[in-house]
């Protein structure tokens, strides 16, 4: 009786779960010891299992897409004496026929031929090998033309570890590239041809396309190195990211500091406080009135480039947005029409904005349509920062703590409160020379608020 044993997976180290990437053989193939049966890839490196010894594949155990470990079977193989044995009884059993008749090729794949008349004929059994006679030569199977199809049937891209590493440090999907070698295998200079064109076609493509091409995120295995706790983002900050990563990308930022001299507008402010009990007045309703001044003047800032990059779309509202810092994370809900609205309205639309963001109450339409937008961190602290634009608009203020300094009045230094100002602007509308007067004019607003009446 045939026996069939297992090819399994050998030592590989400290790796589980491998995901098998390729079959190497299709059942009834002839292998030779060493001969690589599937390949498999994991995170760091890509293998083969090899045959532990030469025969016929009679049952592959797994497919593309399987994971496994060390130890696991992934094939029968009939070992080559008893597949040559089996061979032999089955020619001895076939009938001689005419030598007339033409013997048929053998089939492709088939790893044995089966025995026909004519080749009973032709092709006797072998014989027993005769005293002092070396030990008979083994029986090859007839050349078997390569088969990509049989091999991976339309998923898996046919090409060696070699190339797939060199395709993986590309960032490169080989599902993507046309082997040029025989049974459609994928060469490294089709990899590069393929990455050629990809550059080529990225070069020519719209703004809107992105066409970046990166590397997958690095997987880790972060229990390896000790406890950990997997905590899952929410919501507003799966949206958020994803926006952020795109305008950071995209959009080329250059940030403007500058400091404004805020002691006076802090004196009324307070005075302004004691009068309005009902309603909270923060530094910010002063931010957005000088934004709005500054917006008047420098109406590039009011802008938003359209998605081809040819035009700027100039604004004649002045919307501002208001980044709210909540549980869940930042929103940046629009205030309207600030041109039209006086400080205590401001005070008490800022309120109200607020306290509906962080009660989950915005909708929609109450983050859309922004102008330019504000984000303060002046009640947490910092001296400066670097904040990332809100597309489709072309600058965002950031506002930092305000302190105390000495500052030089032309005879001595007296102590004034100092508010840093971080303009992040998009670079292919605004230049630096035109942020530096904005972050001033800002701050000569800021200064001296009798300027806003002008």
């Amino acid at each position: 009786m045939t026996t069939w044993k297992e090819a399994r997976v050998p030592d590989i180290g400290d790796f589980r779960d491998i995901p098998v990437i390729e079959l190497l053989v299709a059942v009834g193939d002839t292998v030779k010891a060493d001969q690589g049966l599937v390949t498999l890839e994991s995170d760091k490196a890509t293998m083969e299992v090899p045959a532990p010894f030469a025969g016929v594949v009679r049952e592959l155990k797994v497919k593309v897409g399987d994971t496994v470990s060390e130890g696991s079977v992934v094939a029968l193989i009939e070992p080559a004496a008893a597949a040559e044995d089996g061979k032999a009884a089955a020619n001895e059993a076939v009938p001689a026929a005419s030598p007339a008749e033409p013997a048929p090729r053998p089939e492709a794949r088939t790893g044995t031929a089966s025995a026909t008349p004519a080749e009973g004929a032709t092709k006797a059994a072998p014989q027993p090998a005769a005293a002092g006679d070396g030990p008979a030569a083994p029986t090859r199977s007839p050349p078997v033309e390569f088969d990509a199809e049989a091999v991976a049937p339309g998923k898996v891209p046919y090409a060696s570890p070699a190339v797939r590493l060199f395709a993986r440090a590309l960032g490169v999907d080989l599902a993507r590239v046309e082997g040029s070698a025989r049974g459609g295998r994928i060469t490294r200079e089709d990899v590069q041809r393929y990455v050629k064109q990809a550059l080529q076609a990225a070069a020519s493509a719209s703004p809107s396309g992105g066409g970046l091409e990166l590397l997958p995120w690095p997987r880790v295995d972060f229990a390896k190195f000790g406890p950990v706790e997997s905590v899952p983002l929410s919501r507003i900050k799966k949206l958020s990211g994803a926006n952020l990563a795109r305008n950071w990308v995209r959009i080329p930022h250059v940030t403007q500091f500058d400091e404004a001299d805020i002691t006076e507008m802090e004196d009324f402010r307070k005075r302004l406080a004691g009068e309005h009990k009902d309603v909270k007045i923060t530094p910010l309703v002063f931010l957005i009135k000088a934004v709005v001044a500054a917006l008047r003047k420098y109406p590039q800032f009011n802008a938003s480039l359209e998605d081809g990059g040819e035009s700027l779309v100039l604004k004649r509202y002045f919307h501002i947005g208001i980044a709210v810092d909540t549980p869940d994370g930042l929103v940046v809900p629009v205030i309207r029409d600030c041109d039209r609205k006086g400080l205590i309205e401001l005070a008490k639309e800022l309120a109200e904005v607020s306290a509906r963001a962080r009660e989950r109450k915005l909708g929609p339409a109450d983050m859309s349509g922004g102008c330019f937008s504000i984000s303060s961190l002046g009640g947490i602290g910092g001296t400066a920062f670097t904040p990332i634009i809100n597309a489709p608009e072309v600058a965002i203020l950031g506002v930092s703590r305000a302190s105390l300094k000495p500052v030089w009045d032309g005879g001595s230094f007296v102590p004034r409160l100092m508010l840093p100002l971080s303009l992040s602007y998009d670079h292919r509308v605004i230049d630096g020379a035109d942020a530096a007067r904005f972050t001033r004019f800002l701050a000569e607003q800021l200064a001296d608020l009798r300027r806003l009446l002008l």
